[in-house]
């Protein structure tokens, strides 16, 4: 099962490798297929500096966790994706928030939900008739389902 991952999630995962979305993204290759826009790896690497500020964590403790959350991810570059996916993508974000647009566009294109844990891009995708969505629990509750 394929499932795009959004960026608080990836930075979650770094500031918290230990924990249920660490978990989820270090041992879950077996379940899911977990793939996201190539401009996510830069904006991490960009937000190096931000991280250790909020984690108290090394530049190099910051740079093996990102490897260890990363390295389950495919990064497929943002032209793989139909200009009429973000074209519909950008009709339902516009009004939520335009920096999401790049996850709908792939959830349109790879036909998978959107792995986020952004409550206004829930909500009003969902008001949208949006529903290709999927939560941290939900998502933690369905690997546990594909492992039994």
């Amino acid at each position: 099962m394929k499932i795009i991952v959004d960026a608080n999630i990836v930075f979650s995962g770094i500031l918290n490798s230990n924990g249920k979305i660490g978990d989820l993204l270090i041992n879950s290759g077996k379940q899911f297929n977990f793939i996201a826009p190539e401009f996510l790896r830069y904006e991490i690497r960009d937000k190096y500096q931000r991280l250790q500020s909020i984690s108290n964590l090394s530049t190099e403790q910051i740079a093996e966790a990102d490897y260890q959350i990363c390295k389950n991810i495919t990064f497929i570059s943002e032209q793989q994706v139909n200009q009429s996916h973000w074209t519909e993508a950008y009709e339902l974000v516009h009004n939520i928030d335009i920096k999401d647009i790049q996850y709908v566009a792939f959830a349109k294109q790879f036909k998978c939900k959107i792995w986020s844990g952004d409550k206004k891009l829930f909500k009003g995708l969902q008001a949208k008739g949006f529903t290709n969505l999927i939560n941290t629990e939900d998502l933690f509750e369905l690997r546990n389902k594909k492992s039994k």
